[in-house]
């Protein structure tokens, strides 16, 4: 291997850093490889620890001041990449309020948990000082781990060794390309869902006029299945979980029926993303709230509390919710 390009120190940093920021990139494999290198006198697993460590804590970081500064808007963003946004928020607000900055120690392990509990800790005002203790902690637990099974298995891993070393020094370049091109991949698609749905939005004003004059209207509440109290929402909505209504499966709606859509962003993505799973699915009558819940307060129209929706609810407006077998979906009861 001697002719080969080595795996550097520093783009091992930079594969752990990304992964960190919950980019697509396979930091534990990179870990592994590392491991498996120290058996052929490529690496010192003392700096493969430390190089892990730091580029946890850098990426870490970076989710803990979002936290601080922006809170909950946050989390909604990291949740809204998993295939069950409303369960992964709960579950990681459940985790944090019992075991606190301790869950640190073990985050990087429970896919789902890592990425979503330093900028629940920044949330909470957990000191700087006691967070970086804990996430060092955690980032040497789950480092060491990675390294000494790459480490402890370095002979079943030479083709994968040979892989690194040969391209070692163009990691960064094919790491950065595809990242960029995800990252500008994810805002055009958003684009150009709230493009072909600017001609389906409704003002805050003609929607209370409507609503006034009580018109056969299914006000659906997507705001915040990732909060913990009854969170105020236009009076008449249902909440429902996006999740419910984006999987596979059938939507009916009654044809007379036209159904508002709104959430807590005013860039309305939420709504969105469900109103094009809709239209998708044959729902013709969809409509999204232009400025959400944020346009609607500022008008000084009404809000209540909306607690969150049973199938019941829902379906005494004629909405049923089916799976591909017309089955009706299992009820969302938040755990």
């Amino acid at each position: 291997m001697g002719n080969m390009v080595p795996l550097t120190y520093p783009t091992l940093w930079l594969v752990v850093f990304a992964s960190q920021l919950c980019l697509p990139v396979p930091a534990i494999a990179f870990l592994m490889m590392a491991g498996a290198l120290v058996g052929h006198g490529e690496f010192r697993i003392d700096l493969i620890i430390l190089v892990g460590i730091l580029g946890c804590l850098a990426g870490d970081l970076v989710w803990f001041e979002a936290g601080r500064r922006w809170g909950s808007r946050i989390l909604r963003l990291l949740c809204s990449f998993s295939s069950d946004p409303g369960y992964a928020a709960q579950r990681a607000r459940r985790v944090f309020k019992r075991w606190g900055p301790r869950s640190l120690l073990v985050a990087k392990f429970v896919p789902g948990l890592d990425g979503v509990t330093p900028p629940l800790a920044g949330m909470e005002g957990i000191p700087i000082t006691s967070f970086l203790a804990y996430d060092a902690v955690g980032s040497l637990l789950w480092s060491t781990f990675y390294v000494g099974v790459g480490y402890v298995f370095a002979d079943r891993l030479n083709v994968a060794i040979t892989y690194v070393t040969r391209f070692g020094h163009l990691l960064a370049v094919a790491i950065g390309v595809p990242l960029i091109l995800y990252a500008a991949w994810r805002a055009i698609t958003l684009i150009r869902m709230i493009h072909k749905l600017r001609l389906r939005k409704i003002s805050p004003s003609l929607l209370r006029q409507r609503l006034d004059a009580d018109e056969n209207i299914a006000l659906v509440d997507l705001v915040s299945f990732d909060e913990t109290e009854p969170f105020p929402g236009i009076p008449g909505a249902i909440r429902v979980d996006p999740q419910r209504l984006r999987v596979p499966g059938h939507v009916k709606v009654p044809k007379d029926l036209d159904v508002v859509l709104y959430c807590s962003s005013a860039r309305e993505l939420t709504s969105a993303r469900v109103a094009l799973a809709l239209r998708r699915k044959g729902v013709a009558r969809v409509w999204v709230l232009e400025g959400g819940l944020t346009a609607w307060k500022k008008l000084g129209f009404p809000v209540e509390p909306i607690p969150a929706s049973n199938r019941a609810a829902i379906e005494r407006l004629g909405i049923r919710v089916l799976d591909n077998h017309n089955h009706p979906l299992p009820e969302y009861n938040g755990d």
